[in-house]
């Protein structure tokens, strides 16, 4: 008797676990959005890049994407955006812009306007796609790139994809990467050092941390 009772409390230990684990996947993770914990901030981590090697990418940085009442983070990027530009074109630093579909070289916030040698690409969300951006960056023997723009969830992530996918190392400064809501800024963050797509070839940072 006693050997069939060990035996009904392993069963019934059995199915309680089953019991449990079906309530927790039964749902889709539109019934258990509620119930999802964020995960741990990610790190944040000190560069240095070599300036011959290195391009900087200022994605869509235009009136009608960067402005108070779309994306007011952005705006709030990009008198750091400034300063940093400054630094990397002091070093002689290629730089090179992206637009949107509508964007034209005089849309680009005037703090952060392009100057005449300095390509400037046009496309949705992946800049890669359907430009010269490639050839751009192959011609200027350029192994990494350090991307900034808006939106976070939008040209960032996809160009930072696009990039580690063509063996580039990608450095993203965080306080030069926006969006129109912080959670949209979050998850590109974890995705960004996550995903398969990215994360062996991307490092997160703040503009105070590269050094040259």
């Amino acid at each position: 008797m006693e050997r069939y009772a060990k035996i009904f409390i392993v069963i019934g230990c059995f199915l309680l676990l089953a019991g449990t684990a079906n309530t927790q996947t039964e749902g889709t993770v539109v019934e258990e959005w509620a119930s999802v914990k964020a995960p741990a901030p990610v790190e944040l981590k000190p560069v240095t890049v070599k300036v011959k090697e290195t391009a900087f990418l200022i994605l869509d940085i235009e009136k009608r994407t960067c402005n108070v009442k779309r994306r007011p983070r952005c705006v709030a990027s990009v008198p750091k955006i400034q300063k940093f530009l400054k630094r990397v074109r002091g070093k002689g630093m290629p730089v090179v812009y992206s637009l949107t579909r509508k964007g034209t070289k005089e849309t680009i916030l005037p703090e952060v306007a392009s100057k005449a040698d300095e390509p400037i690409v046009k496309s949705s969300v992946d800049k890669f796609f359907k430009t010269d951006l490639e050839k751009i960056l192959k011609d200027k023997g350029i192994k990494a790139v350090i991307i900034v723009g808006t939106t976070a969830e939008g040209a960032v992530l996809h160009t930072v994809t696009g990039a580690a996918m063509r063996g580039l190392q990608v450095i993203v400064p965080v306080d030069g990467m926006s969006a129109g809501t912080m959670y949209a800024e979050q998850y590109t963050a974890w995705h960004l050092v996550n995903a398969p797509g990215s994360r062996s070839r991307t490092t997160l940072t703040r503009f105070d941390m590269i050094e040259f």
